[in-house]
Order: C-alpha cells, then structure tokens, then sequence
C-alpha cells in the first residue's frame, strides 16, 4: 500500500510518498509558489501540481497534518484555502483521506506530543533508514505525517518500526 503525506502550506508544501511494504520511501519534495502570483494563480499552481504527485504515485491513502496557528494567525486564510485545494484534488483520486494534529503526529513517532522538530526528524531518518534528514523541513514534515498515518492505523509491516 501507498500513502502520500502531505504538510499544508501556502508558499511551501511538502510531500513525502511512502510504500507500507517495508516502509520504504517512494519520493518526497516540496511544492511552491512564487509571492508574485496572485492568491487564484497560486491555488491553481498547488491544485496542478496535486493532480500531478496522486497520478504520478497514485497513493492509496492520503494523511494531511492539521492547521495550527500559534503566533502567525495573519497567514491562516491562505494556509486554510491551500489545504481546500489539496483536499479537493487528493479526493478525485481517493476516498481515503485522513488528518492528524501536530501532536498526534509527534506522540506516534517519538512517543511525545510535544516533541522537538529535531526529534522528529530524527526519527523520520531512521524509521525510514534514511542517510540524513530530509530536507527542506517541508518534506520531512509530510513524511512525519505518513508515518504516523502508517503507524496510527497499523498498516507498516512487522519488521517496519
């Protein structure tokens, strides 16, 4: 089985592609759009290039991490309306989607809902036996994400985790 994990973002979207058999990492990056597009230029962009990663990898399930705004609630309109975008496309594709909070995310792979990015990424790079964490931090958020679907919902193989 394949899931595709997506971190939501407005300039930044990251993506990271897992195979459940062996929890092997298919591929993962980032998507961007240039501040110089306007707001519908940009949606579209990220609407594309969804339809792009599920024909290209054709995931089974879809794992989007949920909002959350801290301190920078100035950026959650166009955050909320990519996320939209993300969740329309992945659905031409798949009825299978599901969503998890940053601390959920951080309690299935480090054991602590309140984490350190660090920790997390450690954990990414050697869950999927990576040389180094992946970067941008984007991408690594988005496998983050997949993992912890794979782990939430038991669907790694035994000798995965």
């Amino acid at each position: 089985m394949r899931v595709l994990g997506i971190d939501p973002g407005y300039n930044i979207i990251g993506y990271g592609v897992i195979e459940t058999d062996g929890c092997k990492v298919v591929d993962y990056g980032v998507i961007t759009t240039p501040k110089t597009m306007s707001i519908s230029e940009r949606l579209h962009t990220i609407f594309k290039a969804c339809n792009e990663l599920m024909e290209t990898f054709n995931p089974d399930q879809v794992a989007f991490e949920e909002l959350f705004f801290n301190t920078n609630s100035t950026t959650a309109i166009p955050v909320a309306e990519a996320r939209g975008v993300l969740i329309v496309a992945c659905k031409e594709y798949t009825d299978k989607l599901f969503e998890y909070t940053p601390l959920q995310i951080k309690q299935a792979l480090t054991g602590n809902g309140r984490a350190e990015k660090k920790q997390v990424q450690f954990m990414v790079k050697n869950i999927l036996g990576l040389s180094s964490v992946p970067k941008p931090d984007d991408a690594a958020d988005a496998l983050a994400v997949a993992l912890c679907h794979m782990q939430t919902n038991s669907i790694m193989s035994d000798n995965s985790m």
